[in-house]
Order: structure tokens, then C-alpha cells, then sequence
């Protein structure tokens, strides 16, 4: 298998093979914890504009991402994983647009198979990675709406690189190189309570969620969904 490093928009539009394309803080944490609270699938797209138009056609049922981190007028929900974790969205078609990572996913159009990938679903994506076998892994780091790199996607990227190696780095010091960059202080700025602590929580719970998201096009839509399931983790660094 070979493994590709790749950044931003340019390194998604350059995804080829099996694309991983992550976004820790927050969209794919968000959307991870949406399909734990019982979504049923989340079409992907670029623009706010395309998310209210599907939700007034009715295509999906909620609309739920940010622009510059704020939740988009006439959104049901934020890009808040905090906020997922209480909401009603069993059985429920999410429609998610963000700055970042529904934009990679976008695209990454040259790409055979994508996955869309954060901390909290690392060893699960990786687990279905594995299974599948390809021949080219492309790992894409989304970093700050596309455009600088960031250290927990860029941290991200290269702990799933690990695992795909069959090493197993240890969480803490992950979390510990998160916690050190520029994205993750926002998280602790009262000036700007968009951004919630308990999102920055969420988004460092390595390997909580035990399956990947996968995304194919359906009906001419990207379309996440809820993938392979890992058995029970070896967590050998304590948690």
C-alpha cells in the first residue's frame, strides 16, 4: 500500500485512490457524532446556499456547518459536535456544509473512495482502509477553511499514517500536540463562544467512535454514511 501525504484544497483536489479527508475541528467530529446519535446518511456540500435549497426541496431534513465558525442563517444546527450530542437527529438526513472539510470532500473528485476522517474515528477509518486494501491511500489534512495548515488535522493525518504502518502512537501525546496549536486556542477565547470548549473535548476523544464514515455519490449528491464497525480496541496507552 502506498501512503500519500497531501494539505488543503489543493492536496484534496490532488486525492487519488482511497481518500481520507480530515477535519478534526470540527466537521467530521460533528458528523461522527451526528451518525452516533442515529443520522441516517449527511449529503455533503460545498455552499450554504446548496444545503437550504436541498432542505426546502426536500432532500434532507436538517442543515447543519458554519462560516468562519458561526452557524449560517437559516441552519438548524452549528458545526458543533457539543450541540449533536444532545440533538434529535435519529433517522433523520442531515445536510452539512463547512469551510473545510465538506468542501475537501467536494473536491476530491479524483479520488476512488472517500473517507471522511477525525481523531475520534482515526482507528476505525484506518481499520476500513485496511479491509479495503487499495493500492493508494491519499491522507489529506484540511487545515483552516481550506487554506492554512493546522496542527490537529496535520496531527491527525499523521497518526492515521501510523496505523495504516501498523504502529500504534500514544493518544496522549497526540492530544498534547493538538492542544498546543494555533486552531485549539480559540476553544479557550471568551471572545469567541462559538467556538465551545466542549467542541475541542469532543474532537480529542482519539479513537472514541468505533466506525468509519464512508462517502459515495448518490443521485448525483456526495452522501456520508455510517461504515464499517471495529471490534473491541486495544488500548494499550490507558484510556
Amino acid at each position: 500500500m502506498e501512503i500519500r501525504m497531501g494539505s488543503l484544497l489543493e492536496g484534496a483536489r490532488d486525492a487519488s485512490g482511497t481518500a481520507i479527508i480530515i477535519d478534526v475541528f470540527r466537521a467530521f467530529t460533528t458528523a461522527a457524532v451526528a451518525f452516533s446519535r442515529g443520522a441516517s446518511k449527511i449529503i455533503l456540500v460545498a455552499e450554504v446556499e446548496e444545503a437550504l435549497d436541498l432542505r426546502a426541496s426536500g432532500q434532507g431534513d436538517l442543515c447543519m456547518g458554519e462560516v468562519s465558525g458561526l452557524r449560517p442563517e437559516g441552519f438548524d444546527f452549528g458545526n458543533s459536535p457539543f450541540e449533536l450530542s444532545t440533538a434529535d437527529v435519529d433517522g433523520k438526513t442531515l445536510i452539512q456544509s463547512t469551510r473545510a472539510g465538506t468542501v475537501g470532500v467536494v473536491a476530491a473528485s479524483n479520488a476512488e473512495k472517500i473517507y471522511a476522517g477525525s481523531l475520534i474515528i482515526a482507528e476505525a477509518t484506518t481499520d476500513a482502509v485496511l479491509r479495503d486494501a487499495p493500492e493508494v491511500v491519499t491522507i489529506v489534512a484540511m487545515g483552516a477553511e481550506g487554506v492554512v495548515r493546522a496542527d490537529e488535522d496535520e496531527q491527525c493525518a499523521l497518526y492515521m499514517r501510523n496505523l495504516l504502518q501498523g504502529r500504534h502512537p500514544d493518544r496522549d501525546s497526540v492530544r498534547a500536540l493538538v492542544l498546543a496549536g494555533g486552531e485549539s486556542q480559540k476553544y479557550a477565547d471568551p471572545s469567541q463562544p462559538h467556538f465551545h470548549p466542549k467542541d475541542r473535548d469532543a474532537a480529542l476523544r482519539v479513537d472514541e467512535i468505533p466506525f468509519a464514515i464512508e462517502v459515495s455519490t448518490e443521485a448525483g449528491l456526495l452522501v456520508a454514511r455510517r461504515g464499517f464497525v471495529v471490534g473491541p480496541q486495544n488500548r494499550a496507552d490507558g484510556d
